[in-house]
């Protein structure tokens, strides 16, 4: 890999020697492989290698740190270093073999002496509160304690010297006198071992003064520093408080300032279109770091609306450049059959008064990083989570919520034209994401076999069964049928990432939805979720990606796009728009609107070709009629912030339903607590559902290994509602309803069921 700025790339940049306590110089670190090395100013100090882009970067921006104390030093070749800690690794390389081996001697020795202060420090390590009156007395004690044992000890030496030299003498005059020969060698030993005695014990009464001296220089040296680490952590834990209510600020500061793009068309009228800010990133570091940038590929035409005499002339005469006509139902020559103004849909009165609220969520804290922190990475469904972060409702019964705006398919089996019922179809595509604007809670992960159903024939005209037919991964089957005309289906699998900062969501699946009467035969697949502010801040979600609706009978098509939100762009937040067109390509309706709100649809009269977009693309220009109203969020319930800020088909989702299969979402025990707010007992039944699914799994391991020992084939588990057939349309294998579950809810025969809860 090249070097980048090598020329300019010279370490020796005024750095003290490596033997002092900081060393600074200039290195090459790698960043990625479209970068390669890049220049950085690299500082040691007090056991920390940290790095800056530049010198004038100290003051204000570190890069990164990593803890020597703690590192593995290796040397690669003749410039490159390589240093690890932990799941964190530099690589860095100098501009001269001199100068790696300089960096190479400066990182030992500030590894070593950071080793030896951690040793040091290891016994306060546990003393985490602020020193106290008496812990500095306690100090002072040790210390006086100390001085009088070594007085004592000096007392002893003097004794040892004074005994010690009398002995000596005594020795001395023995050899003097006329002894045997034997006997005066023996004398002699004796006065050898009396003299090294006599200087152990001078260098031990030396080496005690010598200790209590350290003793008194490294307290106040460590009791400096713990107050320091005591006062940065204090300064850290404020810093970080105020930047989570400044950051908490902002957002409500930016939700609640009035929106001025709301109360006109969400199309854009200008000549520029929907054109983005585009800000090059300030950083080139950590390839892993998530940055939300403006959107790159920005619809690629312009909406105006046409005026009235434009309308009746179709002409080419100037367009009118306001889009700011009045939202309108379907009344034009071009007018769909019925109105919206029958968007309820409802001919049948409910027989039944359903519930209106649920108890009020209880105030439990729960710290999210400690449990997440270890999850990284890993899939969402394999993680045992607590309910405290879950709603009283299964991914089943999530699933069903798509059918909250289901007049949109009954008013949609009645629309003679195919492209305007693909503005309907698309509508309620765009209408499922309504109810997860503030519906940051994760759903229970249904159990294996668990099913749901929700059977409005009566009030509504359809009937929704749901039955969980895969636990790893996890997939849930669903079907709808509607006397009114139309039949959904669709196998979602539902792919998640924690990464820390963000968690995705990803269905993955085709959602099918066919016309009775015509035969149109909808296909199409949901959008990636995304959950933000996982560690700090208020959690919000953001919904992204494209959305194609795909008519197989005739081969209309409608491209929808979800706009993610981006700091830089100028739109309405959760923005998506949209264009119909035939089997030929022509476009014939734009969509607009936000997928927490309404949905806008505008007949397009004429089209030309405008000017260059910023990127140099030649834009389309729309002239449309004014738009009409397709489709509106209905307000959430009262109370509904301390009910989950679940909506009003939500309220009812697990009220409790006599008939129901044994298996059904509402007879799980553990939502249940948790929905009556017994959270304590819902999370040791939780625990004993999974453990009792796991000890099932085990059961089918040990008969397919039986079988598979035994030469027998083996089945393995199957849905008890669904079956796997090959898809016509798209070609996949996917589970479709086989039908008999309501046949047996009219015999009130469940013996079937598996014993799940």
């Amino acid at each position: 890999m090249s070097e980048q700025g090598k020329g300019s790339a010279s370490a020796s940049t005024a750095a003290p020697a490596p033997g002092s306590d900081t060393y600074k110089g200039w290195l090459f670190k790698w960043t990625n492989y479209l970068k390669g090395y890049q220049r950085r100013w690299f500082v040691l100090s007090n056991g920390l290698l940290s790095y800056y882009r530049t010198q004038a970067e100290m003051a204000h921006t570190c890069r990164g740190t990593i803890n020597l104390a703690t590192a593995h030093i290796d040397t690669e070749d003749a410039c490159n270093i390589v240093l690890s800690s932990g799941g964190r690794t530099y690589h860095l390389k100098a501009s001269t073999e001199v100068e790696r081996q300089r960096w190479v001697t400066a990182l030992e020795l500030a590894k070593a002496k950071a080793i030896r202060m951690m040793n040091d420090q290891s016994d306060d390590s546990g003393d985490e509160e602020p020193t106290t009156q008496s812990d500095r007395s306690e100090i002072q004690g040790t210390l006086r304690i100390l001085v009088s044992k070594l007085d004592d000890l000096s007392t002893c030496n003097d004794l040892i010297a004074k005994h010690g030299a009398a002995l000596q003498r005594s020795l001395s005059e023995l050899e003097g006198l006329k002894v045997p020969l034997e006997g005066g060698e023996k004398i002699k030993a004796v006065n050898e071992r009396a003299t090294l005695f006599r200087i152990t014990s001078n260098a031990m009464t030396n080496a005690c003064r010598d200790f209590l001296d350290l003793a008194e220089t490294h307290s106040r040296r460590l009791h400096r520093a713990l107050q320091y680490e005591r006062e940065q952590r204090t300064h850290l834990e404020e810093t970080i408080e105020q930047l989570a209510k400044q950051h908490n600020s902002l957002e409500r500061a930016w939700r609640e300032a009035p929106t001025h793009a709301s109360s006109t068309p969400s199309v854009p009228t200008t000549s520029q279109g929907n054109q983005r800010v585009n800000k090059e990133d300030a950083s080139d570091e950590d390839e892993d770091t998530e940055y939300f940038d403006a959107m790159e590929d920005a619809p690629t035409f312009i909406t105006v609306t046409a005026s009235e005499s434009s309308q009746h002339r179709r002409s080419q005469g100037n367009l009118s450049g306001a889009s700011g006509g009045q939202t309108s139902d379907w009344n034009q020559d071009d007018h769909m059959s019925p109105s919206y103004n029958d968007v309820s849909g409802k001919e049948l009165l409910p027989r039944r008064q359903r519930r209106t609220h649920i108890p009020d969520k209880p105030n439990y804290s729960l710290n999210l990083w400690s449990i997440m922190k270890n999850c990284i990475g890993k899939e969402l469904s394999k993680i045992p989570m607590p309910v405290n972060f879950n709603e009283p409702l299964s991914m089943l019964q999530r699933l069903t919520e798509d059918l909250e705006y289901h007049e949109l398919l009954d008013k949609a089996a009645r629309c003679e034209s195919s492209l305007e019922q693909m503005c309907l179809v698309a509508a309620f595509s765009v209408s499922s994401y309504s109810t997860t604007v503030h519906r940051t809670a994760k759903p229970f992960n249904p159990l294996l076999g668990e099913t749901y159903e929700l059977d409005r024939l009566e009030e509504f005209g359809y009937r929704s069964l749901c039955e969980q037919v895969s636990h790893h991964p996890p997939a849930a089957a669903h079907h709808v049928i509607s006397k009114r005309g139309w039949t959904l289906w669709q196998e979602i699998t539902i792919a998640s990432k924690f990464r820390g900062k963000y968690l995705s969501i990803m269905p993955l699946g085709a959602i099918h939805l066919q016309f009775h009467s015509s035969g149109n035969h909808y296909v199409w697949r949901k959008v990636t979720s995304t959950v933000h502010n996982i560690i700090v801040g208020k959690l919000w979600i953001d919904q992204s990606g494209d959305i194609e609706v795909i008519n197989n009978r005739t081969k209309e098509t409608c491209q929808l796009k979800f706009s993610p939100y981006s700091y830089f762009s100028r739109d309405v937040p959760r923005k998506v728009t949209g264009v119909v067109a035939d089997s030929g390509g022509r476009a014939h309706y734009i969509l607009s609107g936000t997928w927490d709100d309404k949905m806008e649809s505008a007949k397009i009269v004429q089209s030309s070709r405008g000017g260059s977009g910023s990127e140099g693309k030649q834009k389309t220009v729309y002239q449309t009629l004014s738009p009409k109203l397709l489709w509106k969020k209905y307000p959430l319930p009262e109370n509904a912030e301390n009910m989950y800020h679940f909506s009003a088909l939500a309220l009812t989702l697990n009220e409790p339903e006599d008939g129901v299969a044994l298996t059904d979402s509402r007879l799980r025990p553990d939502q249940r607590l948790m929905e009556e707010g017994r959270w304590d007992e819902a999370n040791s039944e939780k625990q004993r559902l999974e453990e009792k699914q796991r000890a099932a799994r085990r059961r089918r391991e040990a008969e397919a290994t039986d079988a598979l020992d035994e030469g027998r084939d083996y089945e393995g588990y199957q849905p008890l509602w669904f079956h796997q057939r090959r898809d016509s349309v798209t070609g996949e294998t996917n589970f479709v309803y086989k039908g008999g579950y309501w046949e047996s809810k009219e015999k009130e025969d469940w013996s079937m069921c598996p014993d799940i809860f």
